[in-house]
């Protein structure tokens, strides 16, 4: 079993071929991590898989079967019960062809020190505001901090920082998916990205819309919002589950994937 790491899974699937001297075919392949490009050499990711030769397994088992012992009766162990119990099993296993070989896979971040929080702030920063040095665009260095123990907020400002956002917000989306995938793989923290002042506009309008909706919810005991598009429907999602706590609060999608959020008891869902 050998462990090989490349830009590729081809590439990986014939290293590990060559390593084993044998057809990529025979080859037993668990794919421990797919490759990815990354961003302006950001984020990139090799191909890690764990293969083995499937035709050399066979064999040893083989080996293992024809190399095994037999216990003969003699008149030391006749009679003996105790012995009769304990070789039945080893027996058994042996001739199924069972190889006494136990695995255990280890997430070897679970032994990894949790990293000071100031250092990864600072770590992200320098990331960042590398990876925006050669836009196009008029940005002033961006800040990064953390905004509770879990959670980085990253601000974008400057003149141009407004055209980070995109109409309905498209450009905002597409970016706050790619630094929470790298964020959260990387540093297993939350992202609240804030551009512009975009975030803190959409939470503010979001609440006003939401009185309607609550004084639904506290005289029926139920309600549903309106169709909702993309950082909306999570921002009403949190203030909702924050506010009713012993409520069922879900979000629900039509037929063309608009999202709205239903609020009821949980034995109505």
């Amino acid at each position: 079993m050998v462990k090989i790491e490349a830009a590729t899974l081809e590439e990986a699937y014939a290293r590990a071929a060559q390593q084993l001297t044998c057809s990529v075919t025979e080859l037993e392949v668990e794919i421990v991590q797919h490759p990815a490009k990354g961003f302006l050499g950001l984020f990139k990711k090799p191909a890690v898989i764990v293969a083995n030769c499937m035709k050399k397994s066979a064999s040893s088992a083989a080996r293992f079967e024809k190399a095994a012992p037999v216990v003969a009766d003699t008149p030391e162990n006749e009679g003996d019960d105790f012995a009769e119990e304990s070789a039945e099993p080893e027996t058994t296993a042996r001739d199924a062809g069972e190889p006494f070989v136990y695995e255990t896979r280890v997430d070897e971040r679970f032994y990894e020190e949790k990293r000071p929080a100031e250092e990864v702030v600072d770590e992200i920063r320098a990331d960042i505001n590398t990876l925006f040095e050669g836009v196009c665009f008029d940005l002033d260095p961006v800040s990064v901090s953390l905004y509770n123990e879990e959670t980085v907020l990253v601000e974008f400002t400057g003149k141009d920082a407004a055209l980070l956002i995109g109409k309905e917000g498209y450009r905002y989306k597409a970016l706050s998916y790619m630094l929470f995938n790298w964020i959260n793989s990387k540093y297993q923290m939350q992202l609240r990205l804030e551009i512009a002042e975009f975030l803190k506009n959409q939470e503010e309008s979001i609440r006003r819309y939401l009185v309607g909706v609550c004084e639904n919810i506290d005289r029926d005991g139920r309600a549903q919002t309106k169709i909702l598009d993309g950082v909306l429907v999570q921002i009403a999602l949190r203030e909702l589950r924050n506010r009713y706590p012993d409520k069922y609060v879900a979000i629900r999608s039509t037929r063309d994937g608009s999202k709205f959020i239903i609020v009821n008891d949980y034995n109505e869902y």
